[in-house]
C-alpha cells in the first residue's frame, strides 16, 4: 500500500477531498518526522510509538571484500507496535489463514 492508496482510503471514508486528505496525511508525516529531528517521541495509544534510539560507534565488515569499515554512530528512528495493534493483525491474519484452508 501507497501513500496515494491510504490518501485514496481515507478519503472515500470522511467525504473530504483527495487534496484535503494528502495535506493532512502529508502534515501528519511532517510532523512525526520534525518531532524525531527535535529528538521528541510520539506515543500513539493503540497504535504505537516512535522515538529515536542511538547506536554506537563500530566496525563492520564489507560483506563483499570482507575489509573493515568503521560505521560511526547515527539516530535512527524506531518505532514499536501497541500490544492492541499485534493482538489485532494477529486475529486478522489468523482469520484470513484460515479462510484459505476451508476453501
Amino acid at each position: 500500500m501507497t501513500k496515494a492508496d491510504i490518501v485514496e482510503i481515507v478519503a472515500a471514508g470522511t467525504g473530504l477531498t483527495k487534496l484535503e486528505t494528502e495535506a493532512i496525511v502529508e502534515g501528519f508525516l511532517n510532523t512525526v518526522i520534525q518531532s524525531l529531528r527535535e529528538g521528541k517521541g510520539i506515543e500513539i495509544r493503540g497504535f504505537g510509538s516512535y522515538k529515536v534510539k542511538k547506536k554506537k560507534a563500530r566496525y563492520a565488515r564489507n560483506p563483499r571484500t570482507g575489509e573493515k569499515v568503521y560505521v560511526e554512530e547515527q539516530f535512527v528512528p524506531v518505532f514499536k507496535f501497541s500490544k492492541d495493534f499485534k493482538a489485532s493483525v494477529d486475529q486478522g491474519m489468523k482469520e484470513t489463514f484460515q479462510k484459505e484452508e476451508t476453501q
